[in-house]
């Protein structure tokens, strides 16, 4: 099936796969190749984790969006979005030490640190 990873800023990724795992509202969800269509909401501070059809694993923290699946392709259009190996884990750590009032930037650490975790 044919995957597109988008964040606001820019395309991410696309390709084909033959898995994409997210976290939406309503939990964890696996599209394989012949899904029924969906349109979920991506939770705040989630992942997504696409294995494409080479079998490499690409792991990426989300934040916020929606996860659209027709018959043979997903989209996934998140507010903001990284790679897993792009992140520094040491300072989405200094975020959430640091605590603060701003949830959004916690929020997002969070989840950056959880992408590390799944890859």
């Amino acid at each position: 099936m044919e995957v597109a990873l988008v964040a606001v800023e820019r395309e991410l990724w696309s390709g084909n796969a033959t898995l994409v795992s997210a976290q939406t509202t309503e939990g964890e969800i696996g599209i394989m190749a012949g899904h029924e269509p969906v349109l979920g909401q991506l939770v705040e501070a989630g992942t997504v984790s696409i294995t494409t059809i080479d079998g490499e694993k690409i792991v990426a923290a989300v934040h916020g969006g929606f996860l659209s699946v027709t018959g043979k392709t997903v989209t996934v259009l998140a507010e903001s979005a990284d790679f897993a190996q792009d992140i520094d884990v040491d300072a989405a750590r200094s975020v959430l030490d640091a605590g603060g009032d701003d949830k959004e930037a916690l929020a997002v650490a969070k989840g950056r640190i959880r992408a590390v975790e799944r890859a």
